[in-house]
């Protein structure tokens, strides 16, 4: 009975640590806030596990803090549109965690995307407390903006560097 017990324990314990990237076959979804100049809001991500060390995904944000806008002229408008304020990525990440093995619940990703608005690179980390659950950092810069003219306030929305906070979850 007693060694039944202690085996229960050690599933138990070891159920309860997650693990950040798993390779093939992981799905990890994000949560959480995104900060940039002149808005903030709320993102979103999912990535599937295709290798070893690399996942393909979709994220997408969407700004609520904007009032208003100033066009090229200098003239206000009342809100931002729905365009501006909105982007969907298609992204590819490399999920170095088991690579740098500081821990088995810390993952390390750096990664590109293609979206609605550029091209661009982002770095992000996330650690497991469980697992389901953890929490996430991500910072995203573009590379290259498809709007080479002069960007409106409202076209600089998701065309700079924006940093993501928030929650992951095993799925």
């Amino acid at each position: 009975m007693k060694t039944f017990a202690t085996v229960i324990t050690f599933l138990c314990i070891q159920l309860s640590f997650g693990q950040a990237f798993i390779g093939k076959g992981d799905v990890k979804f994000q949560v959480g806030a995104n900060f940039q100049s002149n808005g903030t809001g709320i993102m979103g991500s999912l990535d599937f596990g295709v290798g070893e060390n690399i996942s393909l995904g979709l994220a997408s944000a969407y700004l609520l803090g904007i009032d208003k806008v100033r066009d090229l002229d200098g003239n206000e408008e009342p809100f931002a549109k729905f365009e501006d304020r909105f982007d969907l990525r298609a992204r590819f990440n490399a999920n170095l965690g088991n690579v740098i093995n500081v821990d088995e619940n810390f993952d390390v990703y750096p990664g590109l995307y293609a979206s609605l608005k550029n091209f661009g690179g982002h770095l992000g980390a996330r650690y497991f407390f469980t697992s389901g659950f953890g929490v996430f950092t991500e910072v995203s810069a573009p590379i290259s903006k498809y709007n080479t003219d002069s960007l409106t306030p409202a076209e600089k929305l998701h065309n700079q560097v924006s940093v993501n906070i928030g929650a992951s979850f095993n799925i």
